[in-house]
């Protein structure tokens, strides 16, 4: 019995540290790039070129070198370039609640994509998911409550992030408290998985959620890791993915849907959380994001149905994925 325990977590262990080694082959050298894009300034000139595309929603041109960050390093980032510059725009809480749903759905990019990349989708479909869905749903939500003249008082945000180390020394040993965190978690999920596959809970939350996900074009099998991905980060989820798509357990349908729908909304509850102490409005940073991811991927299934396989395998998904032919020909998307 001991033995068998002790078999188990070393397993469990060990399997952790492969998918999160698969994480960190992505996200190091990402992660040394963006901080030399950052010394180098272009990080502001990206700000500088999302000017005019801020005002499309509702917002100040200034405010575009905040989305800039946190799409090319992290919500943090973001939110640090907030502080210093929010005192001065006069921001109302529809407006500051548009731009941290932008961040929302689209933060972290060079990581993030590289991630989905590397489950088995196509870098450019999931760009044009995530900066064009974001554009668009902040383009909703503004015009939303210009329409209603709602949440038009003054924002005030209740927290200021703590200044960040500029050193290469302190930056250094942020991302090594980051990739610890990153496996710690990912152990906890790998456990929690097994636990409840052990319970039956996963079949049981797999059945509940059957019809919605049959709606967006996934299958059972799918359930668990979006449902983690959605709750916690496309980081863990999209890590659990790459292990899923490299066994051959999941379809390239099934693995399109799932990655893009937590691309769209993932972190439902630490992302929301942050954003709300930047003063995002509930209504936009986790219902209206919720609501139209959702939909989103419904309809992008139903256009994914009417596609020709081959346009499908060239431009949505990529070839290394294990080939599961006669199960993607069963399920719909």
């Amino acid at each position: 019995m001991l033995n068998s325990l002790k078999s188990a977590l070393l397993t469990l262990f060990y399997d952790a540290l492969r998918t999160s080694g698969e994480l960190f082959k992505i996200i190091i050298p990402i992660s040394i790039a963006t901080r030399f894009l950052q010394q180098w300034g272009v990080v502001d000139q990206l700000g500088m070129l999302l000017a005019p595309v801020m005002k499309l929603v509702g917002l100040p041109g200034e405010i575009g070198l905040v989305w800039a960050t946190a799409m090319l390093t992290n919500l943090y980032g973001g939110m640090v370039v907030f502080a210093s510059l929010a005192p001065g725009l006069d921001l109302t809480v529809a407006q500051v609640t548009v731009l941290t749903t932008l961040m929302l759905v689209a933060h972290g990019l060079p990581v993030e994509l590289r991630i989905a990349q590397k489950a088995g989708t196509r870098f450019r479909a999931m760009v044009l998911i995530r900066v064009g869905g974001a554009l668009l749903l902040g383009w909703l939500l503004n015009f939303a409550y210009q329409f209603t003249g709602t949440l038009q008082q003054a924002n005030r945000a209740l927290w200021n992030p703590p200044l960040v180390d500029p050193a290469w020394s302190g930056w250094l040993v942020a991302e090594l408290r980051n990739m610890l965190s990153i496996f710690l978690i990912i152990l906890s999920l790998m456990a929690l998985l097994q636990l409840l596959n052990k319970l039956g809970i996963s079949d049981l939350m797999s059945k509940l959620l059957e019809p919605v996900l049959a709606l967006l074009g996934m299958g059972r099998e799918a359930a668990p890791i979006t449902i983690i991905g959605m709750t916690l980060g496309l980081s863990y989820g999209g890590g659990l993915i790459i292990q899923e798509a490299q066994a051959g357990a999941l379809s390239k349908k099934d693995i399109f849907a799932s990655i893009a729908l937590m691309g769209l909304c993932h972190g439902l509850i630490e992302d929301t959380l942050l954003m709300m102490l930047l003063g995002g409005h509930i209504s936009g940073i986790f219902w209206g994001r919720l609501i139209f991811s959702l939909l989103a991927i419904f309809l992008l299934g139903k256009l994914i149905k009417q596609l020709p396989p081959a346009v499908f395998e060239r431009y949505l998904v990529r070839p290394t994925l294990a080939n599961n032919s006669a199960e993607e020909g069963v399920r719909c998307c």
